[in-house]
C-alpha cells in the first residue's frame, strides 16, 4: 500500500500520541516527507520555509491558533495544498467548519474522525490523487466562442456516461449523459470548458439537440441488446425561453424509434424560475409527452419546495453536497433523509447524486432512497465502455 507515494505531508495537532500516531500511518503509505506542528502559528511558519507541501492533516482545537483560523490564513496566500480536517469535535460544528474552508477556497479533501481510520484516510488519499491527475485537454486551454460554436457544426460533441444504480438491488436502471468534446488536438475536454460560453451567448440549444439526439440513440441501441435503461440529459435555462423547443424534442426522440419515457430531463432549480410563464410552459408539456422531469440539485435553490408544487417533476435529485458525508454528518444525513421522505410521500423518485463512500452507500440503502449516482459506482464513461459496464453488472 503506497498511498501517499512521494508526497509531503503537514500534522497539525497538539497532542504529541496523535502525531506520532498519524506519522507512524504516513510512513506506512510512503509519504516522501512529514512535517509536524503543534498549532496553527509553527504550521504557518513551516509552510514559509519548506518545499511544497502536498497534503495537511489538521486538529482543529489547538492553543495559540486553531485549526480555524490556520485555514484562513492558509487560504490567503501560502501554499495550496489539500486539507484533511481530523477532529474528535461534534458534527455540526465540523459541518460549518467544512463549509467555511470551501467558502475560502480551501482545497478540502474531507473530514476524519479521531482515532483516524487507514482505510478512510487512504480514500482520502486517492482524492487528492484524483484532484491532481491531468484532465485532458483542460489544463489552461481557454476556447472562444467561435471555436466552440465551429465544433458544434463538426459535430465534435459526445454524450459520456455516467450510471445510476438502483439501491435496493445494485441494478444499474438509468445514467445521466454529460456532454464532451473531442478536440482534434486536446483530446477530451469537460463541459465547463465550453458550457458557460455557450449559456452566456444564449447558444446552447443546437448542442442541446445534439445531445439528446445522440443520447436518445444510444439508449435505443441498449434496449436492442437486452439493457432497458432510461438516460437523464440536463437542460440549460436558456432553452426554457424557447417553447418550439418541445416539438423538436418530441420529434427526434420518436423518430429514433425510443419511447419518451425512457428519457428524463433535468432541470436546476434555478433554471426552472427563469422566465416563469415559458419554463412553466415547456416543462408541463415535456411532462405531458411522457417524458421524465428530474429537480436537479435538490437543496440548494431558494424555494425548493415551491418548486415541487409548481413543476410536474418525476425525480428528485439531491444535492452531493449534502450527500458527501452524510453517513457521518448529522445535519447532512437528516436533510437527505427527509428529502427521500418528502420524495416518496409525493411519489417522486429519489436520487442521490455524488455518492463516493461506501458509507454514504449503506446510509443511503438504510433509508429507501430509490437511485444512487457517483464515482463509487462508476465515472462518466462512453458509449462503448458504458455498454460493457451495464453488461459486466448483470448477474447471471
Amino acid at each position: 500500500m503506497a498511498t501517499a507515494y512521494g508526497l509531503v505531508a503537514l500534522i497539525i495537532d497538539d497532542h504529541p500520541f496523535q502525531r506520532s500516531y498519524l506519522k507512524r500511518i504516513l510512513l506506512k503509505l510512503s509519504a516522501l516527507e512529514i512535517y509536524e506542528a503543534e498549532n496553527g502559528v509553527e504550521a504557518l511558519s513551516i509552510l514559509k520555509t519548506a518545499p511544497k507541501v502536498d497534503i495537511i492533516i489538521s486538529d482543529l482545537d489547538m492553543p495559540e491558533m486553531d485549526g480555524i483560523e490556520f485555514m484562513r490564513h492558509l487560504a490567503s496566500g501560502y501554499q495550496s495544498p489539500s486539507v484533511i480536517i481530523s477532529s474528535a469535535t461534534e458534527s455540526s460544528l465540523i459541518a460549518s467548519v467544512e463549509k467555511m474552508a470551501l467558502e475560502y477556497g480551501v482545497k478540502l479533501l474531507g473530514i476524519i474522525d479521531k482515532p483516524v481510520d487507514l482505510k478512510k484516510l487512504c480514500l482520502l488519499f486517492d482524492k487528492h490523487h484524483e484532484k491532481k491527475a491531468p484532465r485532458s485537454a483542460l489544463n489552461n486551454t481557454f476556447f472562444d466562442l467561435k471555436s466552440i460554436l465551429a465544433a458544434v457544426d463538426n459535430d465534435e460533441f459526445e454524450p459520456h456516461f455516467q450510471p445510476k444504480v438502483e439501491l435496493a438491488t445494485g441494478r444499474v436502471v438509468g445514467c445521466e449523459a454529460l456532454a464532451r468534446w473531442r478536440h482534434p488536438e486536446h483530446g477530451i475536454v469537460a463541459p465547463y470548458a465550453f458550457i458557460p460560453l455557450l449559456e452566456t451567448s444564449k447558444q446552447i440549444d443546437e448542442l442541446t439537440i445534439k445531445m439528446i439526439k445522440k443520447s436518445a440513440e444510444a439508449c435505443k441501441q441498449w434496449h436492442e441488446e437486452g439493457l432497458i435503461i432510461s438516460v437523464s440529459v440536463n437542460l440549460s435555462l436558456v432553452s426554457l425561453t424557447d417553447t418550439t423547443i418541445v416539438d423538436r424534442i418530441t420529434s427526434m426522440v420518436k423518430d429514433v424509434g425510443l419511447e419518451p419515457r425512457y428519457v428524463t430531463f433535468e432541470i436546476t432549480e434555478t433554471a426552472a424560475m427563469t422566465e416563469v410563464a415559458s419554463s412553466l410552459e415547456i416543462l408541463t408539456r415535456l411532462r405531458m409527452r411522457g417524458f421524465g422531469l428530474s429537480v436537479d440539485d435538490y437543496g440548494t435553490g431558494y424555494s425548493s419546495l415551491k418548486q415541487l408544487t409548481r413543476v410536474p417533476f418525476s425525480e428528485l435529485k439531491i444535492d452531493q453536497g449534502f450527500v458527501s458525508g452524510c453517513s457521518h454528518n448529522n445535519t447532512s444525513g437528516s436533510i437527505v433523509e427527509s428529502s427521500v421522505q418528502m420524495a416518496s410521500k409525493l411519489n417522486l423518485c429519489s436520487v442521490a447524486e455524488g455518492v463516493e463512500a461506501l458509507e454514504e452507500w449503506d446510509f443511503l440503502k438504510a433509508i429507501k432512497c430509490d437511485l444512487a449516482q457517483g464515482y463509487l459506482i462508476a465515472r462518466p464513461m462512453s458509449n462503448n465502455n458504458f455498454t460493457d459496464f451495464c453488461k459486466a453488472a448483470i448477474k447471471p
